[in-house]
């Protein structure tokens, strides 16, 4: 198929290392543009990524040939942007978290179908090699019936969390967090959340425990904060409980400057005694499955030119705002909240 011409808006940290290289890297793309109206971002782009053109509005992104865009901008102009591009007749790959609340989730959704373009959320930890292989243990039985997933996104980097235009920890880790939980156990009940208020008035320390329509719970963590981060995951079920915590490293080798296509194997990680699978026999070391994110990208030009379906559904996004919702609410009123109840 003819790559699709794509840009970017937004040349920070996401932009940088978890967008332009992937993009770049896919012959599915072609990579044409970035928005931005920083000086230093501009020469950035420049000497990273030459051949690509630098505008200064999304409208002169479209007027310059692009057919989709991707956006990496701070949380709180994400639905705005969104509803720009769509309303200029691009498709539209949105970072998480998709919006801040759920009314302006349905709002682009319902905008992207009207328009005919494609719309998908940028759930890039879908591919992590950690969840990858979770959800490879679960998909073969290995684990028998799941009945509790555990999930750990812990840092200790206290000054460099999200800060308020970023919505803070719970829309920031939970955007993953939740949608990892709903991709792998499907719907939810029920929500009681807690967290932590830092000096800025944010939160952290996030804890959310979800009670799945199918009877299984999920438990997810997320902090900034956290001196001893737990394992990256514990799942369990009928016939066995899976613990892994080597975590995934794409981001840290896209940051290192290598990309998806160099020669190098791509999302491989090294192996660990701690990745193990416990049974009533016994337990075993697990390897864990090549991380994926260089697959996102290829798949969104494909659904773009409508020779497959987006990677992650617009509606995808609309389940976790309203999870995520409930949680704010739960954290506010110190109640478990039903999903589907008034907020």
């Amino acid at each position: 198929m003819d790559p699709v011409k794509i840009g970017l808006v937004g040349y920070g940290f996401g932009g940088r290392y978890f967008h332009a290289p992937l993009i770049a890297a896919a012959p599915e793309c072609e990579f044409v543009g970035v928005v931005t109206s920083s000086t230093e971002r501009r020469a950035l782009v420049g000497a990273e990524h030459p051949a690509v053109g630098v505008f200064d509005s999304l409208e002169a992104l479209a007027a310059a040939g692009a057919e989709a865009v991707s956006i990496s901008t701070p949380a709180d102009t994400h639905s705005g942007l969104t509803d720009e591009a769509i309303a200029l007749g691009l498709s539209v790959v949105c970072d998480k978290p998709f919006s801040l609340d759920p009314a302006a989730a349905r709002s682009s959704v319902a905008l992207a179908s009207a328009r005919g373009v494609t719309l998908c959320p940028y759930q890039n930890r879908r591919w992590d090699s950690d969840f990858l292989t979770v959800r490879a243990r679960v998909d073969d039985g290995t684990l028998g019936e799941v009945h509790r997933f555990e999930s750990r996104f812990e840092r200790y980097a206290p000054s460099n969390g999200p800060g308020r235009s970023g919505g803070g920890t719970l829309l920031d880790f939970g955007a993953h967090l939740v949608d990892q939980a709903l991709t792998l156990l499907g719907p939810v009940e029920s929500v009681h959340a807690e967290s932590r208020t830092r000096d800025s008035g944010l939160d952290d320390d996030v804890f959310v425990a979800l009670m799945h329509a199918d009877g299984a719970v999920s438990h997810l963590w997320g902090s900034w904060s956290q001196h001893a981060p737990g394992p990256r995951f514990r799942v369990t079920g009928s016939a066995a409980t899976l613990v892994v915590t080597t975590a995934d490293t794409q981001e840290d080798v896209l940051v290192s400057g290598t990309h998806p296509s160099t020669d190098a194997p791509w999302g491989v990680e090294e192996p660990s005694e701690l990745d193990r699978v416990f049974a009533p026999s016994g337990s075993r070391p697990v390897s864990l499955e090549p991380g994926a994110w260089d697959t996102y990208y290829p798949a969104f030009a494909r659904a773009v030119r409508g020779e497959g379906p987006p990677p992650v559904a617009a509606v995808d996004a609309v389940a976790t705002a309203d999870v995520l919702e409930a949680a704010r609410v739960s954290i506010e009123r110190r109640t478990t909240q039903r999903l589907g109840a008034e907020l």
